[in-house]
């Protein structure tokens, strides 16, 4: 059966490409992808611990089964997150705006993110705006370059921003992350958190974007005066990296 395979980040250069599709014999998991290019580049074996791993958009397991068609997807540590996606998230019922949640390359308009945002019955709006800083470890930045696993990455900021409603109490959550080329000082990802109250609204801002860094398939390259690197990033949560499987178990199918 052919199942679509999709690499980022670091493994686009680990593997020498960003995609493609592999025959695998009926009956495959997940942990037969990841042993079919481990035999190709060892390095990716090594990574395997730190890697979580995606099936139709959703992060899966290693113990998965496939089928014909299936697109895989090989997640390297995030670095933090349709060539723009995403749009105004509402309450149904109400008919009320909950805020937005974008991928975008285009400059991003804090002002203008919050305005959309705010509401009459709103006593606090916090905001995150995260900015591209001149040097990382010493070393100076040029420039940063962003991409992501988009529809993805869409689908898990959407998730972020319902989840925070619903655990912290807030209004609403907006959400919008800038991919491509980005200059020193500029919006890399802004958060806009509305609530009645200021400690509810701090609270699930700071929340958004820690996870954010942790689980949204989204990465960035860093381009120094001596060169350039994939930014490192921590391993994904124990949850993602092995829902109902070991991820970062061993490869080998007879193991």
């Amino acid at each position: 059966m052919k199942i679509g395979v999709l690499f980022f980040g670091v493994l686009k250069d680990v593997v020498g490409r960003s995609s493609e599709t592999v025959d695998l014999p009926q009956g495959a998991r997940v942990r037969d992808v990841i042993f079919h290019y481990a035999r190709e580049a060892p390095r990716l074996e090594a990574m395997a611990p730190s890697l979580a791993i995606s099936v139709n958009r959703e992060y899966a397991g290693a113990d998965q089964a496939l089928r014909e068609g299936d697109e895989v997807g090989l997640l390297p540590p995030v670095s933090g997150g349709l060539a723009e996606g995403g749009g105004e998230l509402r309450d149904e019922a109400r008919g009320e705006a909950r805020g937005e949640v974008r991928i975008v390359r285009e400059r991003i308009d804090t002002e203008a993110v919050a305005g959309r945002l705010k509401r009459p019955a709103d006593g606090a709006v916090v905001i995150f705006d995260g900015v591209v800083r001149d040097n990382t470890r010493g070393r100076r930045t040029l420039y940063l370059d962003y991409e992501a696993y988009e529809a993805m990455a869409l689908k898990q900021m959407e998730s972020l921003a319902a989840e925070a409603r619903a655990r912290f109490g807030v209004r609403g959550a907006s959400i919008v992350h800038r991919l491509g080329r980005l200059e020193i000082g500029e919006t890399s990802v802004l958060i806009a958190v509305a609530a009645a109250h200021r400690g509810a609204a701090f609270e699930a801002c700071r929340w958004i974007i820690d996870t954010l860094k942790k689980t949204v398939p989204i990465w960035k390259k860093e381009y120094f005066e001596d060169g350039a690197a994939w930014a490192g990033g921590e391993p994904f949560p124990e949850e993602i990296r092995s829902p109902g499987g070991t991820a970062g178990g061993s490869l080998h199918p007879n193991d």
